[in-house]
């Protein structure tokens, strides 16, 4: 699953290549499972909306929308015939006694990619891949296409959209400190937990307790003050670096422009398990905490 570092990169080309364009039409595909909002709700949000800018929330990519469509749509998903995607437009209708669109007003769309999500510019004669879920043709002749072949991605709209735990980019030292004082969980956990950090996922997680020399099944409880004053800026220095790097690309991940990432070449612990620490060379080990592998190493981290 893409975590903060993947999703920034993918939210900030998107932003560098879909500010300022319009979404004229959207097409939704008959899979039930990608969509958390009702589709005539996506579809009315959506259409003829401008793209004022991408940005991401936790995990999440959003789209700020300021959209000039309609307020209700009678629009239904479409559907797979003979294994090819009907790629007309879900149509909208105006209003009764509406002869102008209303005054625009601010939306977002919300884009979760899951596990194997993708947001893909595409040229319209580019082929369309078997697990599109979703096409938003665009004013400036591009299209922009959801592909997710495990079908965990969410599509949604919203206002005022928030993550609901910190940002750890921006979270300041003693709030960061208090999110985890006194928590029973192992500080691994405690890490993952969404609602205390949004966007801080298992590669990020083992890689910043390494630097803090800090073993992932230890209870966030027993770590004292001075602890949590390492992990903090080894969280924020991993996910920065991470980001310059463009993510780590284990699994499916790409960017908006289809390249992978750089900085699994740069992991300490997190997949080396058995391999030499490349601090004091004793081997790393592996376990698994609330069902997730964690990585560490056995010397350098108490």
């Amino acid at each position: 699953m893409p975590e903060l570092p993947e999703v920034e990169t993918i939210a900030r080309g998107l932003a560098n290549r879909l500010t300022g364009d319009v979404i004229d039409s959207v097409w939704l595909g008959s899979k039930p499972e990608p969509l958390r909002s009702p589709a005539p709700e996506i579809v009315g949000t959506l259409e003829s909306a401008h793209i004022a800018g991408v940005r991401r929330v936790g995990k999440h990519i959003v789209f700020d929308l300021q959209n000039g469509g309609w307020a209700h749509s009678t629009a239904s998903p479409g559907s797979a015939v003979q294994g090819r995607l009907r790629t007309s437009p879900v149509k909208r209708k105006r209003l009764p006694g509406k002869s102008a669109p209303p005054t625009p007003t601010a939306a977002q769309w919300i884009v979760h990619l899951g596990m194997t999500g993708r947001m893909l510019v595409c040229k319209p004669d580019d082929p369309v891949e078997k697990h599109t879920h979703m096409i938003a043709k665009l004013a400036s002749g591009r299209e922009l296409r959801f592909v997710d072949p495990r079908r965990f991605g969410r599509l949604s709209v919203a206002h005022g959209f928030e993550a609901p735990g910190s940002e750890p980019l921006e979270v300041e030292l003693e709030r960061f400190v208090g999110l985890f004082r006194g928590r029973k969980t192992p500080i691994k956990s405690a890490l993952l937990n969404q609602k205390l950090l949004s966007g801080v996922g298992n590669i990020y997680a083992d890689e910043a307790l390494f630097r803090a020399g800090i073993r992932p099944r230890r209870r966030a409880a027993s770590l004292t003050k001075e602890d949590l004053r390492r992990l903090y800026p080894a969280v924020q220095e991993v996910l920065k670096e991470a980001i310059a790097l463009g993510g780590s690309s284990i699994s499916d991940y790409v960017d908006s422009d289809g390249e992978e990432g750089f900085f699994q070449l740069q992991h300490r612990v997190y997949g080396r398990e058995g391999e030499p620490c490349l601090v004091c060379k004793t081997p790393i080990k592996r376990v698994v905490i609330s069902g997730r592998s964690s990585h560490y190493c056995p010397k350098c981290q108490r």
